[in-house]
């Protein structure tokens, strides 16, 4: 993410949380009082978003020392210290929160990645993301899939041509939609169109789509829609995937899965800041 779009995202999240002062450390803690505090895992992760979070730190007061012991894409184990700051200890209490809130949200999205991506090892399948996405967090949490080992899918629309089934209803036909679609679009782009049946499969390569997404179809007709095209274009497997499936849709043979659970089903894994006065 662009520096500044971050800086105003972190303005936004402080602003949320802190408003006009946080009043519970104003009446705790001595004005002037430095300390330091080490943000702890407490499950095993893959660390993402530890650049955000010093960036919070450095938001509240510059002069804090923020020191970054594992890097963005690192493993964790319970106990490991993922970041030490020391200093104004009014300033680390304020920026705690966001700052946990970021690093709790990103790292769950790498360790989730991970995860999936662990399950399809040994396949030719590769574990993608999609747009359904946190409003305004996109380019964070797309990142966060990649330290986990994930690829991202567009990034909105308008940098890739995705024919879904709306679009097909408005158009008319999956040929007419494909059709309208490589006429407009430029050369670089790849135009991907999504399919619930083999019949429109068939269609989808006759009209020359560059992509088929097989849309919530079973593990036999995936199977066969792999047969039918034999490597000749890429095929991704959408809908309904879990840890539990994953495994067993990426040995049909698919080359891309897409998860939207990655992004909108994280959860936040478990870690917290230890204060202690100077």
């Amino acid at each position: 993410m662009l520096s500044a779009e971050l800086e105003i995202l972190i303005r936004t999240a402080l602003e949320e949380d802190i408003g006009s002062g946080d009043i519970t450390t104003s009446c705790t803690v001595s004005p002037g009082a430095q300390g330091e505090g080490r943000i702890v895992a407490k499950e095993p992760l893959v660390l993402a978003g530890i650049d955000v979070a010093r960036q919070v730190f450095w938001a509240v007061n510059r002069e804090l020392q923020v020191h970054i012991p594992l890097k963005d894409g690192s493993r964790a184990n319970e106990g490991d210290t993922l970041l030490e700051v020391t200093g104004d200890l009014a300033a680390i209490l304020a920026a705690e929160r966001t700052a946990l809130n970021f690093l709790q949200r990103l790292s769950g999205i790498a360790t989730l990645t991970n995860a999936f991506v662990d399950k399809v090892k040994g396949t030719r399948a590769r574990i993608l993301d999609t747009r359904k996405t946190t409003p305004g967090y996109r380019l964070l949490e797309k990142a966060a899939v990649r330290l986990g080992g994930g690829y991202n899918h567009r990034f909105g629309l308008y940098d890739g041509v995705l024919i879904k089934d709306n679009h097909i209803v408005a158009a008319g036909s999956i040929r007419k939609a494909l059709q309208a679609a490589l006429d407009s679009s430029s050369h670089t782009f790849r135009v991907e169109v999504e399919v619930e049946t083999l019949e429109q499969l068939d269609e989808a390569i006759a009209a020359g789509a560059h992509v088929v997404m097989l849309d919530n179809m079973d593990l036999h007709t995936m199977a066969a829609a792999v047969r039918r095209t034999k490597g000749k274009i890429p095929l991704e497997a959408s809908g309904g995937i879990t840890l539990e499936n994953v495994g067993e849709i990426a040995a049909t043979g698919v080359d891309l899965i897409s998860v939207g659970a990655l992004t909108h089903s994280a959860r936040a894994v478990d870690m917290s800041m230890e204060i202690q006065p100077a």
